[in-house]
């Protein structure tokens, strides 16, 4: 069995700090990880790593990097100690390789925000092992989506893949005063995404073809100045390769945003 998740990882540390408009996420982040069955490995895709073939974590024992700036002390305190899983990491680099697509481990490299925030408050024992895969720097959507596919070859039992990301990330109109104006054009691009992601009407190439070209939908460049946020969106949907099981909305930041599960067999 394989689950595939795509999720919202909230702003910086804030998830962890008592930061009541993060509460939604929490909560939500929570209940799907008390639904699902535990996985025996997570792979982990962070909008918060790119590079400019694909990067996988190696080492045995990854530090985490507290890549945000202006917190609180506590917020660089945060610990995490889930430990590698090199069997996966070794599995994954073939699997790359095999779909015809350059890739290097990164045996220094730590956990950055983007997996250890949500993890903690999904499975806060820390004891699963993790795998982290970096974006592609050219940001191509479609480039992604066939990293994916790559995934869905890896030879792991029980992998839970977690695309750590955001499907609102405009920063301006996070820290905005409250506008009803931003709020319906995310209105209509989540309910754009989620049509194209939960649609049993779609068949695969359409719902590809719409993921490629996802600039294309209501207000998707205002949501997503830089779309590093959306695209572990499309590494999830390559390796699910079929419409999600559900689809889970929250809020965040005073932002509604989309997160999506996918069962495979």
């Amino acid at each position: 069995m394989r689950q595939v998740l795509y999720i919202a990882h909230g702003g910086g540390p804030m998830p962890l700090l008592g930061d009541k408009s993060h509460e939604s996420l929490n909560n939500a982040l929570q209940d799907v990880a008390s639904r699902m069955p535990k996985p025996d490995a997570i792979l982990v895709v962070s909008a918060h790593w790119e590079a400019d073939i694909p990067h996988v974590t190696t080492g045995e024992k990854p530090e985490l990097i507290y890549d945000y700036y202006g917190f609180p002390p506590e917020s660089y305190q945060i610990t995490y100690p889930a430990p590698s899983e090199p069997n996966l990491a070794k599995e994954l680099l073939g699997a790359i390789t095999a779909a015809g697509i350059e890739s290097v481990g990164e045996p220094e490299r730590g956990f950055d925000h983007g997996l250890f925030v949500p993890l903690k408050i999904m499975f806060p024992q820390a004891d699963i092992p993790c795998v982290q895969l970096s974006l592609l720097n050219t940001l191509d959507a479609n480039a992604h989506i066939k990293l994916g596919k790559a995934l869905a070859n890896l030879d792991y039992d029980n992998l839970l893949i977690l695309g750590s990301g955001f499907s609102f990330h405009n920063m301006k109109a996070f820290f905005s005063p409250e506008d009803a104006t931003a709020d319906s054009k995310n209105a209509e691009f989540q309910s754009w995404l989620e049509q194209v992601c939960s649609s049993k009407t779609l068949n695969e190439e359409e719902r590809a073809d719409k993921l490629s070209h996802w600039q294309q939908a209501p207000f998707a460049e205002f949501c997503h100045p830089r779309e590093e946020h959306l695209l572990p969106l499309h590494v999830c949907y390559g390796a699910a390769g079929k419409a999600s099981d559900e689809a889970i909305t929250v809020t965040a930041l005073n932002k509604e945003a989309r997160m999506f599960y996918w069962q495979l067999n």
